[in-house]
């Protein structure tokens, strides 16, 4: 019913259908929903965290209280034993008027900076220098909290509280009060419906101040991925992570007394104050599973009315582009105009490439026909020439008349030789310079070596492919290269005389064409310098670098010259 409507011009159209369906989605209600939610689980979760701390706050308060009010006591005393520091009688009796009256304190003592303690409230005198906990406070200058195990005075664990002594604006010593780790062990834990894992109490160090049990146990129950003094902050911070026998963990910090003391404790994570109701969890799925409709609506929509077809057509496009041909069938009926307008166009496209690639080659055929045509007949015009010179050279009256004109013959068939591999060739873009060598040199040979002169001829030539505009001045330099080597080399001597032709590859796009022979025949006739003018200018032509040398006994013609795989400019001479 509603496909006559469908077809219609806009209402036919891909993102009107898209809309469309996506309006059957509750995906704004959803986002709505999504926000509130994450709203409301970040409230909660707010709230758990406070009451976790709030928890871990009363676990501590007791040690809060006392160890503040020791540190505000150590500040006082600190004042006053400056004062009489230099008198152990009077400070010690002071120390211990202040111990019997508090009635907290196992030891109240003065700490000199050399680790002695001659003023103390028990009315002797310690050698302290030793004990790591003494060196820490006087290498730092600032109140500590630290924990003693079998105290050396007391016997008993205790914490110690250190708060420096000033003289002239320097640390003099140090004031340190004794509180027996029974005094602050977290009694009123078990008291809570929710009672932490563990609770633990550390200074700005990370060392381990009070534990409520074994402090082997507690030291299990740290987080795996932080230290403590990395923990130690101003900032109260709830967070997750894998205690040291890798079971999660959930972990309040907040702080006992600013920059010195802390508190962790360590709570499982199914703690019912970090649980959410069945509202709440349901309230949390319900925005997913109204996007996850909403996405399987779209999706199904855009692959019903456009997925499908565009790939579709993209197979046409790719079979078209492998194979040229044109698909039989359409793409179907009842397709969004934008598909359509897709089709129509890619088979136009199409059709008028076919159109011109078939004229194209008509265009490629006839021109290739005529250009080897045109190097065919220049092949037989220039042996026509050959032929008619040849006539003449019968006809010439003195020797050197024929050496002349046959040397003249000789470039003119090599000429013809490189039109002859143009034409032979397909493509007529690039010519085998081996085999086109070996004709050279062959017909070089037969006309200017004896039959019985005895030289050895050696030829080596690697498969390089030349452009036709190198492949011309290539040949003609190796025809004037070897006709000069036959001229000059020794053809009295049966198997000492020596020609060597060589052409080999000497990089990725460089190659070196040698010619050596061997030295000290007589020439044959007085040379005019014509040849080795036209090897020069071969040369260049080439964009070579030449070079003639002399080594023993032979004559080196080395030319290195670029063949590049595309077309290189050559100079203009």
């Amino acid at each position: 019913m509603t496909s006559g409507f469908l077809r219609s011009g806009l209402f036919g159209g891909l993102a009107f259908r898209v809309l469309l369906f996506l309006s059957l989605t509750l995906l704004p209600i959803g986002l709505v929903a999504v926000l509130q939610t994450q709203q409301i689980s970040q409230q909660s979760k707010r709230a758990a965290e406070l009451s976790l701390l709030g928890v871990t706050d009363q676990v501590v308060a007791t040690q809060r209280t006392m160890l503040q009010e020791a540190l505000g006591a150590g500040r006082a005393l600190a004042t006053v034993v400056g004062l009489v520091q230099d008198d152990p009688r009077q400070c010690s009796d002071f120390l211990d008027s202040y111990r019997r009256e508090v009635r907290k304190y196992l030891l109240v003592g003065f700490v000199r900076a050399d680790g002695m303690m001659e003023c103390s409230s028990d009315f002797k005198t310690y050698d302290l220098s030793a004990r790591p906990a003494v060196q820490a406070a006087l290498a730092g200058g600032v109140r500590t909290v630290t924990a003693i195990e079998d105290a050396p005075v007391s016997g008993e664990d205790v914490v110690v509280v250190t708060v420096p002594v000033l003289r002239k604006e320097e640390p003099n010593g140090f004031v340190f009060i004794s509180i027996p780790q029974s005094e602050l062990m977290p009694d009123q834990i078990e008291k809570h419906q929710a009672a932490p894992q563990s609770m633990i109490t550390f200074n700005a160090l990370g060392e381990i101040v009070i534990a409520d049990g074994d402090k082997g146990i507690a030291a299990s129950e740290l987080p795996a991925s932080y230290m403590l003094e990395q923990l130690a902050g101003d900032a109260r911070q709830v967070f997750t992570d894998v205690n040291q026998n890798g079971v999660a963990r959930v972990y309040a910090m907040t702080q006992i007394v600013p920059k010195a003391v802390f508190a962790l404790s360590v709570w499982p994570v199914d703690t019912p104050m970090l649980e959410t109701d069945f509202t709440g969890r349901l309230s949390a799925l319900l925005p997913i599973a109204m996007w996850v409709a909403s996405l399987v609506v779209a999706f199904w929509a855009l692959n019903r009315l456009a997925i499908t077809h565009i790939r579709k057509l993209g197979r046409q496009m790719r079979h078209f582009a492998l194979n040229r041909t044109l698909p039989r069938k359409p793409l179907g009926e009842n397709l969004p105009v934008e598909i359509v307008a897709m089709e129509k166009s890619f088979l136009g496209m199409a059709g008028s490439i076919l159109q011109d690639e078939a004229r194209q080659e008509d265009s490629l055929r006839e021109k290739n026909i005529l250009l080897k045509e045109v190097h065919h007949r220049v092949k037989n015009n220039l042996q026509l020439i050959s032929s008619i010179m040849n006539m003449q050279i019968r006809q010439a009256p003195t020797e050197a008349n024929r050496r002349v004109l046959q040397r003249l013959q000789d470039r003119i068939l090599s000429l013809a030789t490189v039109h002859k591999s143009l034409y032979q060739d397909n493509e007529m873009t690039r010519v085998d310079a081996g085999i086109l060598l070996r004709e050279i040199v062959a017909r070089s040979l037969a006309v200017g070596m004896e039959p019985k002169a005895g030289i050895r001829v050696t030829e080596d030539y690697d498969d390089i492919i030349v452009a036709p505009d190198d492949a011309a001045p290539l040949t003609l330099l190796v025809s004037e290269a070897v006709t000069n080597a036959l001229k000059y080399v020794p053809q009295d001597q049966p198997g000492k005389a020596e020609l060597g032709i060589y052409l080999k590859y000497t990089g990725p796009e460089m190659a070196m064409l040698r010619v050596v022979n061997t030295a000290g025949g007589a020439a044959l006739e007085e040379g005019t310098g014509l040849g080795s003018r036209l090897i020069q200018a071969f040369a260049r032509q080439l964009n070579g670098n030449l070079e003639l040398v002399e080594e023993d006994d032979k004559y080196v013609l080395e030319l290195s010259f670029p063949v590049p795989k595309t077309d290189k400019a050559t100079n203009d001479f």
